[in-house]
């Protein structure tokens, strides 16, 4: 038995699966399909030809355009037949042909997608990935599996993400680069191969970051990329130097913590 709130609006020529759950004003436009275990929040709307199925819950708010699919089998080669899931936010925008898929047993069973992210037509999630809020993944994006995004990243058109890499918040790809390794919070990476390119002194201004604050930030990230030493060893020695700085602790951090994939850097792509 499926749960459909009263105030719901579904076209004739969609089909709703027993036992999903339909939250209020929630639109559903024409030839959709709704799965059996999808949950979807109050005052989404799906525009028409939308395919919703598998664990898939999505808050509410969010509004997806035809041809998507979302909550689909993992594409990985270790897929299993037990049920993982997707799991999306409030106020998010799924442009046309976007797919997103489900986790993967061995990675813990889950994709989980965080508020207010604008995904532009035809980009891809794959299974495992880890996505914050504010984010903005243009046209034909491609995430591989077990991706990382921090808040207020910006993904350009056609770029396209290698499996494990973390990219740290506020940072801005640009379109049709390759990111091979981990990209730092605030960092600007272009190209194929991915070359850090500098600091996105643009969203930090727009986040609200002070003109003061964003000058210590580029000292430290020069200190980092050009100092004597490695990039982590670099790190570590400037830490207590800038211990009153959020952004260059969050920078730090980024850089001491594990990872799957080596740093990207200015010089070589990577550190």
């Amino acid at each position: 038995m499926n749960m459909i709130a009263a105030t719901a609006k579904i076209h004739p020529s969609s089909i709703i699966e027993d036992g999903a759950v339909i939250g209020e004003n929630v639109k559903i436009g024409p030839f959709c399909y709704i799965g059996p275990k999808v949950v979807l929040g109050d005052d989404m709307e799906l525009k028409s030809h939308v395919v919703v199925d598998g664990r898939t819950t999505i808050g509410k708010g969010s509004k997806i355009f035809p041809n998507a699919v979302i909550g689909g089998d993992s594409q990985s080669v270790h897929h299993s037949t037990v049920d993982t899931i997707l799991q999306i936010g409030d106020n998010c925008t799924i442009r046309e042909g976007v797919t997103m898929n489900a986790g993967t047993v061995e990675y813990g069973g889950a994709t989980i997608v965080g508020n207010n992210n604008l995904f532009l037509a035809y980009s891809h999630v794959a299974h495992d990935c880890r996505l914050g809020n504010n984010i903005i993944m243009s046209n034909n994006v491609l995430l591989a599996g077990h991706v990382t995004i921090g808040d207020r990243a910006i993904l350009g058109g056609g770029c396209a993400v290698h499996q494990f890499t973390r990219i740290g918040r506020q940072a801005f790809i640009g379109g049709l680069s390759a990111v091979s390794y981990d990209v730092i919070p605030y960092g600007m990476l272009n190209g194929n191969p991915g070359v850090l390119s500098g600091l996105n002194v643009v969203g930090m201004t727009r986040a609200g970051i002070e003109r003061a604050t964003i000058h210590v930030v580029r000292r430290a990230y020069k200190q980092i990329f050009e100092g004597p030493e490695s990039v982590r060893a670099n790190a570590a020695a400037i830490r207590a130097d800038y211990a009153d700085c959020a952004p260059v602790v969050e920078i730090l951090d980024f850089i001491a913590a594990e990872s799957d994939r080596a740093l990207s850097s200015p010089s070589r792509g990577k550190a």
